[in-house]
């Protein structure tokens, strides 16, 4: 079927429809799910480059040369009842990954202080446990957001799990967060082949939540899990169907001791070639890349932002380490980008109250890989 409709698309040189496709969505328009699916299936190597070139084009024409930078701090370690397949911090898995509580303020704040000393505009509280609910955690959840507004520069975000209640997300929105990580992860076809514990309508559900109370949304996945091209495809439009104000894309690194490990990784051009298809898909959204770039991408990692990314997840992930802050800085002035972000130099051109960079999501408990 998929195979058919995309026959039906290459009527022309492959040249002539992404140039087409690329003006439409350059001049306000968008790409239907058939061309989308026609992108994510493009092989050729010269194609590919061509589909990056469109990319840029289109991150240039909606974000300019700035790109804004992002870290997450580990609020709380190991342990979770959840079953995801990615993940090294679920208790289901043998990982060795460390375990320990809710932190204490002073590292948040320590963390905080470190991000702002880089320029980096939000860091966002992680932690691995199934979701949040009403009582003494929240109260102690509300503390920290509450001393990282008002001790630093750097915006305090969250990603806590899964929300079953308004007046949790209410309570959230009163303590000062403006941004919550909670990544759909895969489609929904594939969703139950890396976790059973939850559903994929939890997630649709706790998003509905957040949106309510006004918090803005952080929201994307990991790629390279064994889901198809399709799946990618499907996961870009079910984003733009939710409103995520910030899409982080996490390439699978697999962790010894979990369902994935031996999952093979994904080829550099594949990479950069999803990472080009969310762009034309999502085009206004901030496209960030976070956790598994540098060991999926290795010498390739400046490529990203040609293919359309517009965000850079830095500092350490939750259990693997990144490269330095520095080594990232350095690419982005060789690159001529910007990271100098401010919440008032990009708004969701979609809904002009949104000025959100976020915290990486509920990969970071993860693939983060």
């Amino acid at each position: 079927m998929l195979s058919t409709m995309i026959g039906k698309l290459v009527d022309g040189s492959t040249r002539e429809k992404l140039k087409e496709f690329g003006e439409r969505v350059v001049n306000g328009g968008s790409i239907s799910r058939e061309e989308a699916n026609w992108l994510f299936a493009l092989e050729d190597t010269a194609d590919i480059f061509d589909l990056l070139s469109w990319a840029n084009r289109i991150r240039e024409h909606y974000k300019g040369n700035k790109i804004h930078l992002c870290s997450i701090v580990n609020a709380k370690a190991g342990a979770c009842s959840e079953n995801c397949s990615f993940c090294a911090q679920s208790a289901f898995h043998q990982t060795g990954s460390p375990r320990y509580g809710f932190v204490d303020p002073e590292p948040v704040l320590e963390a905080a202080e470190e991000a702002n000393k880089h320029g980096v505009t939000a860091v966002g509280l992680v932690a691995a446990w199934k979701g949040l609910n009403e009582g003494p955690m929240l109260d102690e959840v509300c503390d920290r957001i509450r001393d990282l507004k008002k001790t630093t520069k750097t915006r305090p975000d969250a990603s806590l799990g899964i929300i079953k209640s308004q007046k949790v997300a209410d309570r959230l929105k009163e303590a000062g967060l403006e941004c919550y990580g909670h990544n759909l992860e895969t489609s929904r076809r594939f969703f139950p082949s890396q976790c059973t514990t939850h559903t994929y309508e939890d997630r649709i559900e706790t998003i509905g939540y957040l949106k309510k109370a006004g918090i803005k949304i952080c929201s994307g996945g990991i790629i390279g899990m064994g889901e198809t091209r399709q799946d990618r495809c499907d996961l870009a439009f079910a984003l733009k169907e939710v409103g995520a104000n910030v899409v982080p894309i996490n390439i699978l690194n697999p962790i010894p001791g979990t369902p994935f490990a031996d999952k093979p990784k994904l080829p550099p051009m594949e990479i950069l070639k999803t990472i080009a298809c969310f762009r034309f898909i999502l085009p206004k959204k901030e496209i960030m890349i976070a956790g598994g770039r540098t060991v999926n991408l290795r010498d390739m990692q400046s490529m990203i932002f040609m293919a359309g990314a517009s965000a850079l997840m830095v500092g350490n992930y939750l259990t693997t380490l990144n490269q330095p802050v520095e080594k990232d800085l350095q690419m982005l002035k060789d690159l001529g980008l910007d990271p100098s972000w401010d919440k008032h130099d990009f708004v969701d051109q979609e809904d002009e109250t949104s000025a959100c960079g976020c915290s990486q999501a509920e990969t970071a408990k993860t693939a983060a890989v």
